[in-house]
C-alpha cells in the first residue's frame, strides 16, 4: 500500500460516516440519487452513426428502511469514469454498474439529449442540422434490465378539411410526433431510422435550411398530402408494427394549431405491437 493511499484511508477513518448510520423510522425510499448532471457525450446509433451532444443524467437506486442515506458521490464518480461514449447497449451497462456499485437491488437511469441529423434541402441540396429530442430510461430490478427509448420528431401537418372547404390554400401547423419505444431483445434499434420513418408519415418533413425552390417544394408537398392528427398517429403506429427492433410502443401526435388556441391530439399505445399483414405499407 502506498503512503498516499494509507494516508487517505487514515483520514477517511477519522471522519464520521453520518450517511452510513442506521435509520430507525422504518421507511424505505423507492428512489434516492442525483438529478440534472450534464455531461458532453458521444452517442453511437445502432447503424454506427455518431452524434456529439450534451446529455442530462438522472441516476437513482432504492434505499432500504434501515439505511439513512445513499452514497451520492458514487453516482458522479461512475460518470466521471465513463469514457463519454454511449449507445443503447452502453446505457444498459451503466445501469448494471450503478446498481452493483451502490449495492442496490433496484436502480434507474434517465438520459436526455438533443440528437442531431444532417439533412439536405429537397431541391437545392443545401445541408443543415436538424435536432430531435431523445430520452433513454432504464430500470434494473432483480437482475432484469428494462429500457425505453423516447424520440420527439417535429413535422408539418396540413388539415384535409381546410383544404377541402377553402377556396384559397389550407391551414397547416407544426406537429410533434412522440414515440416511446420498448426495444426488442436481440434486435438493433436505430434512432435515425425511427426518425425517418415518422417523418414519412407527416404531410411534410422539416428542414433547417430552405431556399425559395425548397420552400415551394415543401409547401406543395404538404398541400398534396393532407393529414389529420389521427392520420399521423395511425400511420406512425403502422410503420412501427413493421420494425423488428420494436417490441412495443406508445405514439402521440400533437398539432400546435394555427387557427385555434389549443392543440389537436391523438395517441395509440400498444405494450405488445400488432403485426400487420398489409402489403401496401
Amino acid at each position: 500500500m502506498s503512503t498516499a493511499t494509507a494516508k487517505t484511508k487514515l483520514i477517511h477513518s477519522a471522519i464520521p460516516d453520518v450517511q452510513g448510520q442506521a435509520d430507525h423510522r422504518d421507511v424505505a425510499l423507492d428512489w434516492a440519487g442525483v438529478k440534472g448532471l450534464r455531461r458532453p457525450v458521444r452517442f453511437v446509433d445502432g447503424d454506427g452513426g455518431v452524434c456529439d451532444t450534451v446529455a442530462e443524467f438522472s441516476l437513482f437506486v432504492n434505499l432500504g428502511a434501515e439505511r439513512k442515506a445513499t452514497h451520492m458521490s458514487r453516482f458522479v464518480e461512475l460518470l466521471e469514469e465513463h469514457d463519454g461514449a454511449f449507445s443503447l447497449a452502453g446505457f444498459r451497462e451503466l445501469l448494471s454498474q450503478m446498481t452493483a456499485r451502490l449495492d442496490a437491488g433496484r436502480g434507474r437511469v434517465e438520459l436526455r439529449f438533443p440528437f442531431f441529423l444532417a439533412k439536405r434541402a429537397p431541391v437545392s441540396g443545401i445541408a443543415g442540422l436538424m435536432d430531435y429530442r431523445v430520452a433513454l430510461s432504464g430500470e434494473m430490478r432483480d437482475g432484469e434490465c428494462r429500457t425505453r427509448v423516447t424520440v420527439v420528431v417535429p413535422v408539418t401537418s396540413l388539415c384535409p378539411c381546410s383544404r377541402e372547404v377553402s377556396k384559397y390554400g389550407a391551414h397547416n401547423q407544426r406537429t410533434h410526433i412522440t414515440m416511446r419505444i420498448t426495444p426488442a431483445d436481440g434486435e438493433t434499434l436505430i434512432l435515425a431510422e425511427l426518425i425517418r420513418s415518422a417523418e414519412q408519415q407527416a404531410s411534410c418533413e422539416l428542414f433547417s435550411v430552405l431556399k425559395r425552390t425548397d420552400e415551394k417544394f415543401v409547401t406543395e408537398r404538404a398541400f398534396e398530402n393532407p393529414k389529420f392528427v389521427e392520420d399521423i398517429a395511425r400511420d406512425v403506429a403502422l410503420a412501427l408494427d413493421q420494425n423488428k427492433a420494436v417490441a412495443g410502443y406508445c405514439v402521440e401526435a400533437e398539432n400546435f394549431e394555427s387557427i385555434h388556441n389549443h392543440s389537436a391530439y391523438a395517441k395509440i399505445e400498444r405494450m405488445q405491437k400488432r403485426i400487420s399483414n398489409r402489403s401496401d405499407i
